[in-house]
């Protein structure tokens, strides 16, 4: 198994044959130090993304709970520049948001030019919780991913890279890290009775996922499923992701419009 499976368009997805243990056969403190290379060498090309000011980056994070958005998030991020990057969390729609169409929230907190935007849970929430909660009629989650094809089509022409990161973890893995929030009273306040009772629903979870990823994976806006059953591993896969395409769109301090030349600072 490679680095991260880089899903290809249409292509048939079983979760199950993807192991979310691989670590590549890097021991931990390798892993840990290539992680830190990676996301120390986003904080100059995060700059340089935001001094070109034409272009922006999409960083788009899904996964069951547990899963560990927030601690990548935390990892990939923690040398980069706060003005230079944005999260926004998605959680239940609000009353406002429910008046519009399930886009609007998502559209409103897109990065702007010059900046990388990470999204904890996404748009595709709308293909996922409602589909396995019967939140809106079949036919109408059914519509959806067409509709967030041509919406990330439109970002990509606009000038926004998106990069979209499945954390893969097993069942056996999330019951761990939940019983771990259950036995450290500095980590209570993260579980809540739903993150047990969702359980129940995996294996709905898993088949959502397996057509998001099938349905939703272009040229323009790919899905790459990440192993994250160990921490570590995950941060290095999404920290070398993120460098590789910053490094690949290269972006360039812009040239002065003004005549320096003859500019005397007292």
């Amino acid at each position: 198994m490679p680095q991260s499976i880089k899903v290809k368009p249409g292509e048939k997805i079983r979760l199950s044959d993807y192991d979310p243990d691989h670590h590549e056969g890097l021991d931990k403190a390798e892993g840990l130090k290539q992680s830190t290379v990676h996301a120390q060498a986003l904080d100059e090309l995060a700059y340089r993304l935001q001094a070109e000011h034409r272009r922006a980056l999409l960083v788009v994070l899904q996964g069951m709970d547990t899963s560990g958005k927030d601690g990548t998030i935390r990892h990939v991020m923690s040398h980069v520049s706060p003005q230079t990057c944005k999260v926004a969390s998605f959680k239940a729609p609000t009353g406002a948001e429910l008046e519009h169409d399930f886009l609007w929230r998502i559209h409103n907190v897109c990065p702007p030019r010059g900046s990388i935007g990470i999204f904890n849970r996404s748009h595709y929430e709308d293909v996922l919780v409602v589909r396995v909660h019967d939140l809106v009629p079949k036919h109408e989650w059914k519509t959806r991913y067409e509709k967030i094809n041509e919406f990330e089509k439109y970002l990509v022409g606009e000038g926004t890279a998106i990069l979209k990161f499945f954390l893969h973890i097993s069942p056996d893995e999330q019951r761990e890290r939940l019983q771990a929030r259950v036995d450290d009273p500095h980590k209570r306040w993260k579980i809540s009775p739903s993150d047990v009772a969702e359980r129940k629903f995996w294996d709905d979870y898993m088949l959502a996922y397996e057509e998001a990823l099938m349905r939703c994976s272009t040229a323009d806006a790919p899905w790459h499923i990440v192993p994250a059953n160990h921490k570590w591993y995950r941060n290095l896969v999404v920290a070398r992701t993120v460098h590789e395409t910053l490094k690949e769109m290269n972006p360039q301090f812009p040239k002065s419009t003004l005549d320096l030349s003859k500019m005397q600072i007292d």
